[in-house]
Order: structure tokens, then sequence, then C-alpha cells
């Protein structure tokens, strides 16, 4: 490790340089190759038999994805403004190049079967709105008498109906989903609500939020950890290189995933606050030891200082992380693809964090100079306040060990406990709040 130690003092610019260029490059791919799945039966094994059967039904019979529109009306939906809404939205909807009209059913769209003495009779519950109180009442009654519609297109309640829309495979788009979503807003009012669901609907949301939370979820983590660096490191320098380092790695891993085809799912967008989260930790052992050995080797050279730094520190930074890897490496047992990828890239982030920590650091503190410490005089020959705590704390672990033993004994039990009661919710409505229009 010394030789190597000394390589990259020596060529110092060069390395990060490197760097820098590895960099672009990871954020040229990430701007032209990663794109964000939300098709949410992209998330399962195809190979399992629920899903093979799943597709299998789905083909044989039909069943494809659909989006549902509701109109509301308090006062009834039988009404000539909501029944005219019901038409309109209707044929907008088949005038869409993603829809078939014959895949639209409402209504405006529904066949009135009914039987009589002749035998099934088969027409539609209105062409034109029905505006007199007679036909609307009549309307009404062909609805109710008609269990195939009244209770499915139409609530029991009669205060909203359904327009149900299928879909094919791979038409829906982000800009589809803006489209419906317009459409059903323009139709608002007049005592109407409309509400638009569907799992088409809920991968369209999910295609908004993820990115919107990743845009708000990295400033803030990012926020709080460089306010911890700065007060535990006291460098400004040493809490921009500790900061390079987690972000190159965040970069650097999800460029290899998107150069290999793997999307982001909802799962992994969760890798790059994590890294950096875990990822400071190797910097802050690092610059605390280097800290240290300044406090007391001032006449050392910035070459021997940060030699020392590298040979004491790299065996510990290397264990933690990978131990850290290998425990995401875990998840691979997991049959659900974005875990696994979760598993996969989170791992090879800690890595690379490692790796940059091991290189950068020693690379960037040779070329832009060591943080600046107080070295041991009088005025810091004081005990540290934190030191303090922690070594009396210390000592009443070993002079109460055996209470310490039983209460942590106790913990393991009470908390393994409520890890029993631990239970999966499935459902992807619950990952979003109750205020979202979907829920």
């Amino acid at each position: 490790m010394k030789n190597i130690t000394a390589k990259i003092l020596k060529y110092n610019k060069a390395i990060m340089a490197l760097t820098v260029l590895l960099t672009a490059l990871s954020v040229w791919v990430l701007v032209n190759k990663v794109y964000i799945e939300t098709d949410l039966d992209e998330y399962m094994p195809h190979e399992h038999p629920s899903f093979t059967y799943s597709d299998w039904a789905e083909e044989e019979f039909d069943i494809r994805d659909a989006i549902v529109i509701a109109i509301e009306n308090k006062n009834g939906v039988y009404n000539p403004v909501t029944l005219q809404k019901v038409k309109d939205l209707t044929k907008a909807l088949g005038k869409m190049e993603q829809i078939h009209k014959s895949d639209i059913t409402s209504l405006y769209t529904a066949d009135n079967i009914r039987g009589s003495v002749e035998g099934l009779e088969i027409d539609a519950f209105y062409k034109r709105v029905p505006k007199s109180a007679d036909k609307l009442e009549s309307l009404a009654k062909a609805v109710t008498t008609n269990d195939m519609v009244h209770g499915r297109i139409v609530s029991e309640d009669e205060t909203a109906t359904l327009i149900i829309t299928k879909l094919d495979d791979d038409v829906f788009s982000e800009d589809f989903y803006n489209t419906i979503i317009e459409l059903s807003n323009k139709y608002e009012g007049g005592g109407d609500v409309l509400y638009v669901a569907g799992q088409p609907i809920i991968e369209g949301t999910m295609a908004i939020l993820m990115p919107k939370d990743m845009k708000t979820m990295l400033p803030i983590v990012m926020g709080l950890i460089i306010i911890v660096l700065m007060v535990v490191l006291k460098s400004v320098k040493a809490t921009v290189l500790t900061m390079v380092v987690v972000l190159v790695s965040s970069i650097w891993s999800f460029a290899i995933m998107a150069a290999m085809g793997i999307p982001i799912y909802a799962v992994t967008t969760l890798i790059p606050v994590l890294l950096i989260a875990i990822g400071v930790a190797d910097g802050i052992h690092m610059f605390s030891h280097l800290h240290l050995y300044m406090r007391s080797n001032k006449a050392k050279s910035k070459e021997e200082k940060i030699s020392n730094m590298v040979a004491e520190m790299w065996k510990p930074v290397v264990m933690t992380s990978v131990t850290t890897a290998v425990g995401f490496l875990s998840l691979l047992t997991s049959e659900v693809y974005p875990i696994k990828y979760f598993a996969v890239f989170a791992a090879l982030g800690v890595l690379f964090a490692m790796f940059l920590s091991l290189v950068i650091i020693p690379a960037g503190s040779m070329m832009f100079g060591l943080p600046k410490v107080k070295h041991q005089d009088k005025n810091v020959k004081k005990e540290d306040a934190f030191a303090k705590q922690a070594g009396w704390f210390a000592l009443k672990i070993t002079k109460y060990k055996t209470a310490f033993i039983v209460w942590t004994i106790l913990l393991v039990i009470f908390f393994g406990y409520g890890a029993s009661k631990v239970w999966i919710n499935s459902s992807f409505l619950e990952r979003f709040p109750d205020s979202n229009p979907i829920v």
C-alpha cells in the first residue's frame, strides 16, 4: 500500500483530471441513457409460475390495463349536463390515437340488453342527451333494471358513473398521462368532480413523483451531511473532498446501471441518498486520523502526513466498506428485480466510495493542501468534551457490566418481538399520501 500511496501522491493532478473525465463521461451516459421504469409488471419475475399464468390469462381473455375516469355529482348523474360530459368525454377519448373506440365502456357506449317476448333486445341507453324529466327518469329506470350496468358503470346511489378505457401494451407515456389529466380537468365543474384512476395512472404518477422526490431528498440530505461534516471535521477542504467522493461514487454507480440498460426503479432512487449517508464515513475516519496525527507531528512533511493517514486507515476503510457491500448483496436472494438491482448497485456504490476515499482524498489533499488544524499547545491541553463524556460512559459500562448485559438482552427481546409484528403491505396505492388525488 505504501508504494501505491506514493504513486497517488506523485500523480495527484493526473488522478484528479482522470476522475473529472470519468465523471463527465458518466454524466453523459446518464443524460442520454437513463430512464425511469414505472411499469409495475416489469417489477416482477416473469418466469415465476404465478406471473406466467397471469400473462397467459391476460392474452387468452384479453385482459388489459385500463384507465378509469369517474364522474361524481352529489345530486345524481341523471342530469343533462353530466350526461353530456359522459358523451363528450367518451368521444374525446375515442379520438386519441392510443385508444380504440371499441375499448371504451361508458353509459354512452354500453349496450342495454334486456329480455322481451320476442327474445333479447339490444340498444343504447342514450345517443342524444335526454333533456326532459320523463326521459331522464326513463334512463335511470333502464339502468337500475340492468344488473350489468347498475352498480358497475353507474354507482348504486346514482351519484357517480365510470368511463373505462382499455389500453394496449406499451402505449402509455408521460405525455399521454398528461393529456388524460388535462382532458379530465377540462370537464370539471358544474357540480361534477372527475377522478382518474387505474394502473397506468398509478404508473404515470410514479413517473412524475420519483424524480420529484429525488430532487427534494438529495439537497436536504446533502445539506445536512455538509453541516455534520463541518461540525465534525472543522475544515472546508475536508468537507469538500468527502462530498466529492460520495457524489462521484453515486454518479458512477448510476452511470454503469444506465449503460447496462437497467432503468431506475422506485427503490433504486434511494441509492444516492444512502451512498451520501454511508460513504461519508470513510472520509470522516481518514480525516479524523489525519487531524490527530497532524496535531502531534507538526514537523512532518505533507507527504508523510498523508502517507500515514492512508497506511493507518486503509484497512478499517476497506473492512467497513466490504462488510457494508456484502450486507447489501444479501438482498440478491429476493426474486423482485428492483431489489436485486438495488442490492448490486448500492454495493457497487459503496465500493466506489471506498476506492475514491483511498485515492481522491490523498490526491486531493496533496493537490489542494491539508486541512488546517490546531497543533498541541497550552491552548488545547484540556480534554475534549465529547471524549470526556465517552470516557465516563465507558467507565460506567465496565463498572455495571452485568446490568448493561441484562438490559441489552431485554432490549433485543423487546425489539425482536416488535420485528415479528411487521407485515408486508403490497398495495401500490399505500405508497402515495392520502392527499394525492389518485388515492
